[in-house]
């Protein structure tokens, strides 16, 4: 199993990104998939995801109504659409999934099997 993430790079404030996680080895449409956050000297954080069993996304509230979580089974892929960006946002992003976790865990990253590599966002001033 292999999440692989890209995206990431330098952007001012108010720009925007688009982040993306491809799978290898499993089938997102089984699984849980989040996207994760961790600023230097900082807990890693959740910022969105969607559930395994009818698609529902979730997001942080530091990110609700900036970013948008999409899904594309055909390509086995997920991404972070990042708008609106702010300093604040500055952090490597992980993507992360899971066959097995249930709802109300869906923002715990320690319920997630399967990382991808991180990608590095830095929003400046």
């Amino acid at each position: 199993v292999q999440l692989q993430a890209s995206g990431g790079g330098l952007v001012q404030a108010g720009g925007s990104l688009r982040l993306s996680c491809a799978a290898s080895g499993l089938t997102f449409s089984s699984y849980s998939v989040a996207w994760f956050r961790q600023a230097p000297g900082k807990e890693r954080e959740f910022v969105s995801s969607i559930f395994r069993r009818g698609g529902q996304t979730y997001y942080a509230d530091s990110v609700k109504g900036r970013f948008t979580f999409s899904r594309d089974n055909a390509k086995n892929t997920v991404y972070l659409q990042m708008n609106s960006l702010k300093p604040e946002d500055t952090a490597v992003y992980y993507c992360a999934a899971d066959s097995s976790l249930i709802l109300s865990s869906i923002r715990d990253y320690v319920q997630y099997d399967y990382w991808g590599q991180g990608t590095q966002v830095t929003v400046s001033s």
